[in-house]
């Protein structure tokens, strides 16, 4: 594990780096424009260019030293925050250059994802799988906690430029952790690298892969519904803290704190605890816990009803994401992990696309006047969800935690999914 823990320590401080620039950036646009759709254009133009990618991402990530690949996500990262510092720093900036800056960075991170992904199987043994991958959910959480707290309080010290250049220096502790560890990389057979066919077969070779076995394509099918009723009700969730808080950004930073520590506590009990025996529960009953936290969180209209459920939906988080990733990182060879992993990627980041492209419009142009007073679901729902600016998108993302509660009880009804892990047999005793 030492590797491992080199490399997250690394990561680990570029994410908190990163994550203070995105609250900055949500700070910034929520003040110059005051629209849900123009934070979740975010979300939009950061997963359309993965989308685009991910098919050939997992043949470089089979074929290329994934080291090299993790290094240069992180330079591409640090030099497109120069480029914005500079933008800014000379007055020029606006809001399609994020858009532009986030789409190429995007690009790049879904390699860099992906490599470091498909090294947990190199450098790790199958039996600290779950508690690998919650250690990685340790590093996203603990940013959760420091960076919005953090960024509320420096944004009116140093502003903008002030943290991209925080930003910047993580980046570069970063890459210095990648340069110092070594990856072993899998075998790639010399037929593989030798057809030009091959190749072009590669790029569908993750689908065919995972369609081949229909317990994997249950599971594809299940994550990639999950994330789609996620995200649209996540693209939401600062905008609507905004809206019902009168713009207080302190109250965003301890709400995203709130459930940063949820996911720390979430990660330190997979990691202590193992997680389940049989992953597949804590895949779907953290999809249970999820949908209701978050369903008493859009019911509620003030903070104290929003830092606890933001606390207990993020707990369910590394516990279904850290069982999602072991069962797939047991059931698929390492030398194939790039493509078939890529397939997975794409076809739940195709799901969040559609979620992030049809939340703000929805949001601003059909829940938000219908909940103002007057509106047409006003004297419906009002009594339930308040009346005004905030109270649309409040109904939306109830309506997407309610879809994440039924997705995850739906699991159960299907054996293919449900037996996953019985039906399925681990890659280093099949004899595939």
């Amino acid at each position: 594990m030492r590797t491992f823990i080199i490399i997250w320590l690394g990561q680990a401080v570029s994410i908190i780096g990163s994550s203070m620039t995105a609250f900055a950036f949500t700070l910034w646009v929520w003040e110059l424009t005051g629209q849900a759709t123009a934070l979740a254009l975010f979300g939009l133009f950061t997963q359309v260019p993965q989308v685009l990618i991910t098919p050939i991402a997992g043949v470089i990530v089979d074929r290329w030293n994934r080291k090299y690949l993790m290094i240069l996500g992180d330079t591409v990262s640090g030099l497109l925050t120069i480029t914005v510092l500079l933008l800014y720093s000379s007055h020029n900036l606006q809001l399609w250059h994020l858009y532009l800056a986030v789409a190429v960075q995007g690009t790049f991170v879904q390699i860099q994802e992906l490599a470091y992904l498909a090294s947990v199987s190199m450098i790790v043994p199958k039996q600290q799988y779950s508690r690998a991958s919650s250690i990685a959910f340790l590093a996203n959480s603990s940013s959760d906690i420091i960076a919005p707290a953090l960024a509320g309080v420096l944004y009116v010290v140093i502003g903008l430029a002030g943290i991209l250049i925080i930003d910047i220096t993580t980046f570069v502790i970063a890459v210095s952790t990648l340069v110092l560890v070594r990856i072993p990389q899998p075998t790639i057979a010399q037929a593989e690298t030798q057809s030009h066919t091959n190749l072009k077969q590669e790029l569908y070779f993750g689908w065919h892969y995972i369609t081949a076995r229909p317990s994997l394509l249950a599971m594809l099918a299940l994550m990639s519904l999950f994330w789609f009723t996620y995200n649209l009700g996540n693209s939401l969730s600062s905008p609507l803290i905004l809206a019902r808080s009168g713009n207080d950004a302190k109250v965003l930073g301890i709400v995203a704190s709130a459930a940063g520590l949820g996911g720390i506590i979430g990660a330190l009990l997979v990691s202590t605890w193992g997680g389940f025996k049989r992953r597949i529960h804590g895949v779907l009953l953290g999809m249970v816990g999820a949908g209701l936290s978050q369903t008493v969180f859009g019911l509620g209209r003030v903070p104290l009803i929003w830092f606890p459920a933001k606390f207990c939906s993020s707990l369910n988080f590394p516990i279904l994401g850290s069982a999602d990733e072991a069962i797939w990182l047991r059931k698929v060879r390492p030398n194939v992990q790039g493509r078939v992993l890529s397939t997975h990627s794409l076809v739940e980041r195709v799901a969040s696309t559609v979620a992030y492209l049809i939340a703000g419009p929805l949001a601003d142009y059909v829940f938000e006047p219908a909940m103002m007073s007057g509106g047409s679901l006003a004297p419906i729902l009002g009594w339930i969800f308040g009346t005004g600016k905030g109270a649309g998108m409040a109904v939306l993302y109830v309506l997407s935690s309610l879809g994440l509660l039924l997705v995850g009880l739906s699991g159960y009804a299907f054996r293919t999914l449900r037996d996953v892990e019985i039906i399925l047999p681990d890659h280093d005793t099949s004899a595939e």
